[in-house]
Order: structure tokens, then sequence, then C-alpha cells
């Protein structure tokens, strides 16, 4: 990934000095935050995407309508530049009619979307804002009235299919929904980008890869309403049994949001992820894994590594009945009891070979759980060098393969580890 990584940056440096530099001015953009930009910015991508270049914007606020990217584009945003989105909803609908009656975010264009393209770059010291705030109270008022609802809206920046995508030193804030959403993307850098929205901004996601493969996420900021990051996976195929592989997330801090995450869709399969030396600060949640019966698959080879967390609720999550107890989620209840196994199918979710070393955490209520679910359960977790301090225990449940002898945790109420149906060593006179 470090190999990855420079070759991106020298293809930067060499685009920015030796391709064609497009000034969205010099098509007819104002900057002046009343005007729609949008003709002049989509025109200056257009002729960028012929022979591939940078589109440049200057300090200013660009008031747009929805965006499409061209192949061999980069996107800079010199220090004092916005791109603001519209906020007017029904621009963001492929087929015009009422936003509140979408059934799905499909009905929506992402604010700045790319299909199939290759060599995109997001760069420069500017931002990119999403003025979610028109959007999330509508979003807000329909969870309320049906607990774990999200209410259909676009993304910020959505790419599909692309490769040799980079992302660098900008900020990304208040999406209507996901900030940053590459699908089906190959050689993806993602690099100290800040990525800013209220903590109740329901659905918010900071970076979420999907069925990604070669994927680094570096020195990032991140404070948002949902998962920090969020890995998962929908499409397998015969030729890749993991949509999702080779993820690495390095260097991050993230405070507000609900973690760092993989799932809760992993029915395309997820393998060879390595989070190192980030830091959690009040997180809703700290690592997870979560899927749930009909949206699962395999899981294999995660590694937490050298990581920092304070005042989190709770440190770790890996559970398999999801929007029954991960916390912070809307719907929270309490899982079955004597559930009996189900029949085993292709989305029954299988996590195994999950290792977590040099890490601390302190948590503001539950250390947290590893919860499988009786026909597939939970295995071969290890824990080296880790400490914990929570007010109540770790939850080990339909689990086996499960070793804690590096694992110290110190708990304010009960028990530190409440064990039932699982195979676990390390527990000794805890």
């Amino acid at each position: 990934m470090k190999i990855l990584f420079a070759s991106f940056c020298l293809c930067l440096a060499f685009s920015i000095h030796a391709a064609p530099i497009y000034n969205v001015h010099d098509f007819g953009a104002t900057g002046d935050g009343q005007t729609y930009d949008t003709a002049a910015i989509q025109k200056a991508l257009d002729t960028c995407g012929n022979s591939g270049g940078t589109v440049e914007f200057p300090a200013g606020i660009y008031l747009s309508k929805p965006l499409v990217l061209r192949t061999r584009t980069t996107v800079l945003l010199d220090a004092g530049a916005k791109l603001m989105a519209t906020t007017n909803q029904s621009d963001f609908m492929k087929v015009p009619g009422d936003w509140l009656k979408a059934k799905s975010g499909s009905e929506f264009n992402a604010f700045i979307r790319g299909t199939d393209l290759t060599d995109i770059t997001f760069t420069g010291a500017g931002t990119i804002d999403g003025n979610g705030y028109v959007w999330w109270g509508e979003a807000e008022k329909a969870r309320q009235i049906s607990p774990g609802y999200t209410l259909p809206r676009p993304g910020l920046i959505a790419l599909e299919n692309c490769r040799k995508v980079l992302m660098r030193d900008i900020t990304l804030q208040n999406s209507p929904e996901y900030h940053f959403v590459p699908s089906g993307c190959e050689d993806v850098v993602v690099s100290n980008l800040t990525v800013l929205a209220p903590a109740g901004a329901a659905n918010t996601d900071a970076i979420d890869p999907r069925d990604c493969e070669n994927v680094l996420i570096t020195k990032c900021h991140v404070s948002v309403g949902d998962d920090n990051v969020a890995i998962s996976s929908h499409k397998g195929s015969p030729q890749r049994r993991f949509s999702s592989e080779n993820i690495t997330v390095t260097d991050c801090v993230f405070l507000d949001g609900h973690g760092m995450s993989i799932g809760s869709g992993t029915s395309g399969g997820v393998r060879n992820v390595t989070v190192k030396r980030c830091v959690f600060i009040g997180t809703q949640n700290g690592i997870r894994i979560k899927s749930q019966r009909g949206r699962g698959g395999l899981v294999q080879n995660i590694v937490f590594d050298d990581i920092s967390m304070s005042n989190v609720d709770p440190a770790i999550t890996f559970t398999m009945y999801y929007s029954m107890n991960s916390a912070k989620d809307p719907v929270q209840q309490p899982l079955p009891k004597n559930d009996q196994a189900q029949p085993v199918t292709g989305e029954t979710p299988i996590f195994r070979d999950i290792h977590v070393s040099n890490m601390t955490a302190t948590c503001q209520n539950s250390a947290g759980m590893i919860i499988g679910l009786p026909e597939s359960l939970i295995s071969d977790v290890t824990f080296k060098n880790v400490k914990i301090s929570a007010v109540t225990g770790l939850k080990i449940e339909n689990a086996k393969g499960i070793d804690l002898h590096g694992l110290q945790l110190t708990t304010q109420q009960g028990k530190p580890f409440i064990v039932q149906n699982a195979q676990v060593e390390g527990l000794g006179g805890r």
C-alpha cells in the first residue's frame, strides 16, 4: 500500500504540472455563492475529460446542482474554495417528483458522481459541502416514526467501477447522507481527508468503500453522525470470492460517529482488512463487525493494531445480530431468548480470524460484545496486549476459539466476561 500511495502522489504531481488546467472561471463560473455555476463547472469537467487535466476552483463559493465527472480528471479546490450543493431537493431526483416519496436512494443522483472512470483525483485545501441541513430534519422525523428507517437521500460523492482514485487534503462536509462512497472500485487512496457532519445527522457516513479492492485510508480526521468508516460487500462474483479485500486504514482520528465498521452488508465477502494506529475519542462504537441473517457472508483475516480509545461506547462490537444489539444504532432490541439454529445459507454471516493487539480503551458503559449465531459461531479471535476499562463487561456468546490471554478488562460492575455457549481460553480465575 505504501508503494501504491507513493505512485499516486507522483502521478498527481505530474498531472498538475504537465496536464492542462481548466479554470472554472474561464467557463463562466462566478463563485459568488448565489448564482448557479452548474453549467460552467460541467462544461469545464467535460472539456477536461476529453484530454485529461485539472479543473481548478479558485477561492470562492460555487453553488451547483449535481455534477458528472469524466475520466482522467483532477478536481483542484484551492484554499478558500467551496463547492456547495443546491438546497433544492428536487434537483437531485433522476425523475421529477416528491423527494419525500422516494422508495430508495437510487432515485437520486449524488452531488458528484462518476462511473467507469480511470485516474480521478480530488485535491487542494478547499471544501465540498452538501448543504445537508435541508435534508436531515425530515430524515430524523422519519426515523422517530419508524426506528431504523433510513429516509432515501443522495450522497455527496459516489464513484462506481472506477480505477486509480485519489482523494487527499480537502474537506467534505454536511452531506445529505453518505459523504464518499467508492463502489466496485480498485486502487483507491484517501489521505489527509477531513469529513464533518453534526453528530445527530442521520446516516452521514464518512468513507464507505463498497465492493472495493486495494484501498488505503490514511491520516483522515472524521466527525460525523454515523459510521466513520464502513467497509461493506454486496456483489459476489465467480471471479472474486471476496468483493471487498486488501483494505488498510491507518493513522486516522475518529471523533463523533459510529466507529470503524465492517458491514452491515457482508454478503459479497470481506477479507484482508488492517486497521492500525487510529485514535477514537468519544466515538459511539469503536471497532465493530456487524451483520445478520440474510445479509451475511464470509469475513476473515481482520487485524486491529495499535488502537487508542477514550470515552467510547463500547470498544468492541462483533455481532451477527446487527439491528438488535449494536450500540447507538436506531433499533435496539433484546437478543431472542433460546434462539434456535437455522439452516446455513449463502447469506449466513461467518466471522473468523480476527486479531486485536496493542489497544487501550476506556468505555462509557459496556466493554462490548462478541456474539455469533447458533448456526454460525464467531471463531478464532485473539487479543494481545489489550487493556479495556468499562462499567460492565464483555459479552461472549455463540463463539469458539476466543483467546483472552492478552486481554486485561477492568469493570466497575459485575463480571468482566459474560460467557454463554462459547469456547473461551484465558478466563482463568477472572
